[in-house]
């Protein structure tokens, strides 16, 4: 079988190099004034053409995201980035407007388009008609029965892609106007400030002042905040059912987040080659080791009695934080732009082929003159001597003290 394609979000030039070292079949990426994700450090146009060279020298593929819904005066700017991307030839471009559907067509018709989750496919008359239309993928909506999916597949020829992996918005599809009417913040247009994790009181209208005790737990009441997506456990369902890419979501999140995702689901991936699909204990620990909030599996196995969507606490979980990531190798010590404090006598992980999961105490810290030190501090770089392994790129991360998982 052909291996479904591992998508994976690219935030910024760090997080897309970091994608790409653990394994990313492909990327998303984009300006944060055309993308649902503009919180994230995300590119300017000179660092798009930077990215772009960096994947297409990898032989990986990139799409760019332009999937706000667009008002009037978004127009003339979205017509004149369109006709910037001609000599960059993404991929794809990811796009949920009709609109903006017609201007790039008409503008660069030899790119081709992938749907949006924000486009609300849930039935394969949807998919037939953006087929027609001359979508050449649809990003499914995450509202979706793995059943559902199967049936779309048997209607339509072009490729299917789902999220498998990451935050999950409570509203439908993502398409929610709570931070826009709070903040003044609007979500469609890439600027959700995740009013959903906030926490709420119950109060009746003519009780003003008396908030009704509607707690979940005693840090309050999330009633809107749901628990993370995760598929890991039933990516041979997804395959089998037609997807055709997998992606994890996450242009806002860290890079220690970046790679332990990937690199996971890369493994995972690549063992859907053998059946019967055997889930590995050590990819459940590590997605539990960065910060979440629980994990879900959506809606994808419909209603299921031990699948609890809602997260009841504003506390994320983790296990590790992020030490430093490996710059390059010098005579047998590893060159680390921290990210952390780091002094002797800490234990650290190396998220390297070989070592995962194994704690190394530190023995020893040199500047970059090779003189001993006894600590460093974060954006310091240092030299660390390194297990047999470790390569350029990889990161180093360090298991807290007080772990909330």
């Amino acid at each position: 079988m052909k291996l479904p394609e591992l998508l994976a979000p690219a935030g910024n030039y760090e997080k897309l190099i970091t994608a790409l070292h653990y394994g990313a079949d492909a990327v998303y990426m984009g300006l944060s004034e055309f993308s649902l994700r503009a919180k994230a450090d995300n590119f300017n146009f000179g660092e798009l053409e930077k990215a772009a060279q960096l994947v297409r020298s990898k032989g990986k593929r990139f799409y760019i995201t332009i999937n706000i819904f667009p008002h009037n005066r978004d127009i003339p700017c979205m017509k004149e980035h369109l006709r910037s991307l001609a000599g960059m030839k993404p991929d794809a471009l990811i796009i949920a407007d009709i609109g903006a559907f017609d201007m790039a067509t008409e503008i660069i018709p030899d790119v081709p388009v992938h749907i949006s989750t924000q486009a609300n496919i849930t039935n394969y008359r949807s998919a037939k008609a953006w087929e027609k239309l001359g979508a050449k993928r649809l990003v499914l909506s995450r509202e979706l029965t793995i059943d559902e999916i199967k049936e779309i597949r048997e209607k339509v020829s072009i490729e299917l892609e789902c999220f498998v992996h990451g935050a999950i918005c409570i509203s439908y599809s993502g398409r929610c106007y709570i931070s826009s009417f709070l903040a003044n913040r609007p979500a469609n247009l890439g600027e959700c400030t995740n009013s959903c994790r906030w926490n709420y009181t119950l109060m009746e209208e003519t009780r003003q002042g008396q908030y009704f005790p509607v707690y979940e737990n005693d840090r309050g009441t999330y009633v809107m905040s749901s628990r993370d997506l995760c598929m890991i456990e039933h990516l041979d369902k997804l395959a089998d059912a037609g997807v055709n890419s997998f992606k994890i979501e996450g242009r806002v999140k860290g890079i220690n987040y970046a790679a332990g995702v990937v690199k996971t689901y890369r493994e995972a991936v690549d063992s859907l080659k053998a059946r019967p699909y055997k889930v590995r204990e050590t990819w459940l620990k590590e997605l539990s080791m960065f910060s979440s909030r629980g994990y879900t599996t959506g809606m994808f196995l419909g209603r299921q009695p031990d699948n609890n969507y809602n997260h009841d606490d504003e506390i994320y979980k983790m296990s590790h934080e992020l030490v430093g990531v490996v710059q390059s190798i010098r005579n047998g010590k590893a060159v680390v732009a921290l990210r952390s404090s780091l002094k002797t006598g800490d234990h650290i992980e190396f998220l390297s082929n070989g070592l995962e999961h194994k704690t190394f105490e530190v023995q020893e810290i040199f500047d970059l003159e090779e003189d001993r030190i006894a600590s460093a501090r974060n954006e310091e770089q240092v030299l660390l001597p390194i297990q047999q392994g470790v390569k350029e790129n990889d990161l180093i991360r360090r298991p807290l003290k007080h772990s909330s998982v």
